[in-house]
């Protein structure tokens, strides 16, 4: 089995759902009949049991239903309060779904109608819609604005899907759409004469500079630590919700109890923290899961004795779009090995399957996930739990941040 998910996000860049993608075998491309009834009940069944919150939090949970699955009892076991139910754009349409749909209405369920190319009127699903999803791939924003002027009136939700850069998130929003999907908030937007915010930058250099020596000095890093009072604050706040102790009477004290690989870890992790100051919340998340299932990943391959330099790079993934710069320049001044700076600035080099494999899976390229799991000798059964325990580790890691 394998489950990614893809955010959601309103006009304010807060998250409101995720769309969750899913294959029962990385081989196939989409499922038909029996299968695709199998694959997602079997995903509906652990969302039951394992609780959806460990793969959306408190947020909204999008999955795409096809006609057989639309008429079972499966979908009743998720609550109304946290699915969307997402009709097909292949479901045929007759009277016995239109009764079921309204069933599951009344119920409290909401239906969004998933790439939507249809004629607006002529559709008959169109009525009962709570959300309208446009994939502006194949539906131009320029060709929706009667569409969006008729579904605004009539009180739809809209999404448009597929964003991929910022200008159209704007056209998008300005239009009078209310919910956006893509990867577009993991873009850097790069300008000319940019002044980057890099409030404790070098501060968190050199503390990683200090790490990676063979005998690291506490007295060194305390000293670093000790000259920002952000960094101090930031630090102190981690440290505290480590079990077992009741107070660090300084910051050399709580430095030796943390130990070196967890310091490092929460280095990494208080820096991106700092620097992503008035970005989506989603980019942080992103940054953690990718951490946590890059260490996963490689600790079940041929590569396990990198694991926590993959980690990292899995970690430093979303620097540029952080920094609002080129990944190479965002990396500048760092001390990360050749290999890690290859496979984030050229997609190239020895490290390259695992950023590969990131990627892969969280678009829902199971084929590409398959081929690149193959190159580090992975089990792919692996995935399904070490993805979601990924994203409950990141939940729990912002908890500890607030």
């Amino acid at each position: 089995m394998f489950m990614a998910r893809q955010p959601i996000f309103n006009k304010a860049m807060k998250i409101y759902g995720y769309e969750l993608l899913f294959r029962s075998d990385a081989n196939s491309g989409k499922f038909e009949g029996a299968s695709a009834m199998a694959a997602t009940a079997s995903v509906v069944g652990n969302l039951f049991e394992q609780g959806i919150d460990r793969v959306v939090g408190t947020a909204k949970a999008f999955i795409n239903f096809d006609y057989d699955f639309i008429m079972s009892d499966y979908i009743e076991l998720i609550k109304p309060d946290a699915l969307i139910i997402e009709v097909l754009e292949t479901v045929k349409v007759d009277g016995t779904l239109m009764n079921r749909i309204e069933y599951l209405k009344n119920q409290g369920y909401q239906i969004a109608l998933d790439d939507f190319e249809e004629g607006y009127d002529a559709y008959p699903l169109v009525p009962l819609a709570d959300i309208i999803k446009y994939d502006i791939r194949i539906t131009p924003l320029d060709t929706l604005v009667s569409d969006v002027r008729r579904a605004l009136s009539e009180k739809k939700t809209l999404l448009a899907e597929k964003i991929e850069t910022e200008s159209e998130f704007r056209q998008a929003s300005d239009m009078g759409f209310h919910l956006f999907q893509g990867y577009f908030f993991s873009k850097p937007a790069i300008v000319t004469g940019f002044s980057v915010r890099r409030s404790s930058k070098e501060q968190y250099f050199m503390l990683l500079k200090e790490l990676k020596k063979e005998e690291p000095s506490y007295d060194i890093m305390t000293e670093i630590i000790e000259t920002d009072v952000n960094l101090a604050y930031r630090f102190m706040k981690v440290i505290s919700h480590k079990k077992g102790e009741s107070a660090f009477h300084s910051i050399r004290y709580a430095l030796v109890r943390m130990g070196l690989t967890d310091l490092e870890r929460w280095i990494n992790i208080l820096m991106l923290q700092d620097i992503a100051h008035n970005k989506p919340l989603e980019l942080m998340t992103l940054s953690l899961v990718r951490s946590r299932f890059g260490e996963f990943v490689a600790d079940n391959s041929i590569y396990k004795n990198r694991k926590k330099e993959i980690s990292m790079m899995c970690l430093f993934s979303t620097l540029d779009a952080l920094l609002d710069q080129p990944m190479e320049k965002a990396l500048e001044g760092m001390l990360i090995s050749g290999d890690v700076f290859d496979a984030l600035v050229y997609g190239k080099g020895s490290l390259k399957p695992f950023c590969s494999l990131m990627l892969s899976y969280e678009q829902g390229d199971w084929a590409q996930v398959h081929q690149y799991a193959e190159a580090i000798r992975l089990n792919t059964g692996l995935l399904y739990e070490g993805y979601l325990e990924s994203v409950q580790w990141a939940y729990k890691v912002l908890t500890f941040m607030e």
